[in-house]
């Protein structure tokens, strides 16, 4: 099961009576921007468990794990205010011996086989002999220190060559050059033992054991983390600090004042009248409570990153486990390091649905890492535009890498000569560039919801609407005399709906996008009186061209060349663009395109960062939204219900989560300017009270019992409620 907090991740579990755990912690990016666990701990009690009574329990209202027998307690928690994590044993009658291990299998460089380069930037365009560099682990009599240094070249230096950009490379930001990450195992109560080597799952490790110095009731140890882009010497000070700054009474207060806090934020609760508890249901209708309580411990998940320098990873976030658990099939034996697509790639449109929920969930503060993370790589993707075409705008791309350029093998490795450099050799991603602006909209809805200041996100978020207007002025140009088309619009080609509907003209999801954040910036900008940027966008809205409508059905594009992949993008002006739905303009129009174009049906399904269920939800489609909940946020095929996946991209698939998170909210609460709809897609068979939130500061608390809601409240000012009739 996961336990963490701040930005620190622990998967653990017991085996054979011994205590395990992975830990990981987000932004450890090795040069080939592989995100990097930081070991595996194994503790071992002389007095050991019973497991005819054992329990593993994450106790969620306060953020920890404990394991316990009834008189053997080993309880782990993670400061959500300092990289620190607390391992404390205790014993209720007799004394023990407790012995704690490092296991390591990066001891020695590891060259990767052809599938384990996937965990890595450069998956299936790796040069031969890529290798893993192994870590530097120091044990002491009093402690054990692991660390891994990236040196002055990574895959940064080898993506800036093959795109081109080698003269503009001194203005681009390097995140992975220098940096320097790891951890030490310390406690005062523990000594060296010995050094061992072994073998678990599929791989070798050599292990560091230190046990306690006498037997005793009580025990306890930390294992402090650092990150720093500098040297050994910077990491090892950066170390000593936060050591000096532990108060374990102190923290442990902080920390569970934190998660009580977090829990308050927000909940969903749901439970029926027809559940009694008897009779087991299956895997894919499940009873309802089960979807409450795998939306929570989701969110759990989601909270372990709240202070991350780096957002939570769609694939697998920080609590990935040893592959072969993921996928039998003998390459995938690898070590606990693999996950498929890349640790510091990030593909935008798995990101997008990890973080939306936070909105109605009130998580405003675990926002910041996603967001930042575009205002951290946004500068070099103006770069790219300004290199290759000579106009301003960031072009970011839908596989990005941490510093903003496109991922290695995604660019295209066997690119014709005369081939446009600025451009992706590749028929998913060929101009794909539209989802960062679901990110600038996350922001301006942040400010909409908590009064957020995101002043430092306006650049970033202009940059992006900027590009597509100077671009695809430039691309008119170099076919003809015109920059726009005989009404004065833009003209969208070629362009992309998704990785689905290539060589679009006029793509439905970029028109909604452009439209939607243009919309919500020129309010913000008229609240703060920015006259110039207002005027900007004046001009820019006036370019942007309708979306297609045709035969009663939104259009993925005017026109487009093929489809590639399997994405309802003409649904996307339903969510995440809400221009359509409950309380909106023609809505049987989008209801239409759901229930009957014919790719829309084709490509439904719960699996993964698939949408259907938020768009039937949005469209006050209850049966089915009903439906295809149950089958998203049943219980994944692992022992903790919330590791859902692999999907289409690995286990426990985050995307997957997020999606199930975003249409059980939009079941329960939807907001249409002032108005409030309340249970718009619930089922009446289903009790449920529920603490979300909306615009304006609003938090909507909620009840339906027997049928008939029983409680609306609505602070900190009234709002227009709107009811079902059921």
């Amino acid at each position: 099961m996961p336990c963490g907090g701040g930005d620190v991740g622990m998967n653990v579990w017991v085996e054979q009576g011994d205590v395990l755990f992975y830990l990981s912690r987000s932004g450890c990016f090795d040069e080939n921007n592989t995100l990097l666990k930081l070991g595996r701990f194994r503790i071992h009690l002389s007095k050991p468990l019973h497991l005819s009574s054992f329990r593993q329990q994450l106790v969620l209202k306060d953020g920890y794990c404990q394991v316990t027998d009834g008189q053997t307690w080993v309880v782990l928690w993670v400061d959500v205010e300092k990289p620190v994590v607390h391992v404390e044993v205790s014993v209720e009658k007799e004394k023990t011996d407790v012995e704690v291990t490092y296991e390591s299998w990066r001891t020695k460089d590891i060259v990767l086989t052809k599938r384990e380069r996937f965990q890595t930037s450069y998956k299936f365009a790796a040069p031969k002999g890529l290798t893993t560099l192994h870590d530097s682990i120091m044990a002491r009599e009093d402690g054990i220190s692991f660390v891994h240094h990236n040196g002055e070249v990574t895959i940064f230096d080898a993506t800036v060559r093959q795109q081109q950009m080698d003269s503009v490379k001194d203005r681009l930001t390097n995140p992975l050059k220098n940096l320097t990450f790891g951890g030490r195992l310390h406690g005062d109560q523990f000594t060296f033992k010995e050094h061992t080597t072994g073998h678990y799952a599929s791989h070798d490790y050599e292990g560091w054991t230190y046990i306690s110095k006498r037997t005793s009731q009580r025990h306890a140890f930390c294992i402090t983390l650092a990150t720093v882009q500098g040297s050994l010497a910077d990491w090892e000070n950066a170390l000593r600090l936060t050591e000096r700054q532990i108060q374990t009474k102190r923290d442990q207060k902080v920390t569970r004042d934190w998660w009580h806090q977090f829990w308050q934020r927000s909940y969903i609760e749901v439970g029926s009248k027809k559940e009694d508890g008897r009779g087991k249901p299956s895997a894919l209708s499940p009873q309802p409570s089960a979807l409450a309580r795998n939306y929570t411990l989701f969110r759990y998940m989601l909270g372990c990153n709240s202070r991350g320098s780096w957002p939570t990873k769609f694939n697998g976030g920080l609590f990935t486990f040893d592959p072969e658990y993921v996928n039998a099939a003998d390459e995938y034996r690898l070590s606990p390091d693999f996950r498929n697509w890349g640790g510091g790639v990030h593909t935008a449109q798995n990101q997008r649905l990890v973080y939306w929920p936070m909105l109605k969930s009130g998580d405003y503060d675990l926002l910041l890492p996603q967001l930042d993370f575009y205002m951290n790589i946004y500068k070099n993707a103006e770069e790219r535009s300004r290199h290759y075409w000579g106009h301003e705008g960031a072009c970011l791309t839908e596989q990005v890498e941490n510093y903003g350029l496109p991922c290695y093998p995604e660019y295209g490795t066997k690119r014709p000569a005369d081939f446009d450099p600025g451009m992706e050799r590749n028929a998913w991603l060929e101009y794909e560039w539209d989802t960062c602006l679901e990110f600038c909209m996350m922001a301006l809805e942040a400010h909409q919801y908590s009064g957020m200041d995101i002043e430092r996100y306006l650049p970033m978020i202009r940059s992006c609407l900027c590009f597509f207007d100077e671009h695809y002025q430039y691309l008119a140009n170099q076919r003809g005399a015109k920059r726009l088309d005989g009404n004065g619009k833009l003209v969208l080609y070629p362009g992309s709906g998704g990785e689905t509907y290539k060589g679009a003209y006029n793509s439905t999801s970029t028109i909604s996008a452009l439209r939607t954040v243009s919309k919500a910036l020129m309010t913000y900008s008229q609240e703060q009186g920015d006259t110039a940027l207002t005027s900007y966008l004046l001009s820019l809205t006036s370019r942007i061209p309708d979306i297609t409508v045709k035969d009663g059905m939104i259009a993925p594009a005017l026109h487009y060349e093929r489809v590639q992949n399997v994405e309802s993008t003409q649904l996307y002006p339903v969510f995440p663009w809400r221009m359509y739905g409950i309380g909106r303009p023609d809505l049987e129009v989008a209801r239409n395109t759901y229930l009957n174009d014919s790719l829309a049906v084709k490509f439904r399904s719960h699996i993964g960062w698939k949408q259907d269920a938020i768009w039937a939800a949005c469209l006050g489609l209850t049966d089915e939204a009903s439906r295809l909940i149950q089958q998203k946020l049943a219980d994944g095929p692992h022992r903790f219900p919330a590791f859902w996946g692999p999907g289409y991209d690995w286990t426990p698939d985050h995307n997957w989560g997020g999606s199930g998170m975003i249409a059980l909210q939009e079941m329960l609460m939807q907001e249409v300017g002032d108005t409030l709809y309340l249970f718009p897609a619930w089922p009446k068979e289903w009790d449920v009270r529920f603490k979300l939130h909306a615009s304006r500061g609003t938090v909507v608390e909620a009840e339906l019992k027997d049928g008939k809601v029983t409680v609306v409240k609505v602070t900190p000012q009234k709002r227009p409620i709107v009811l079902p009739s059921f």
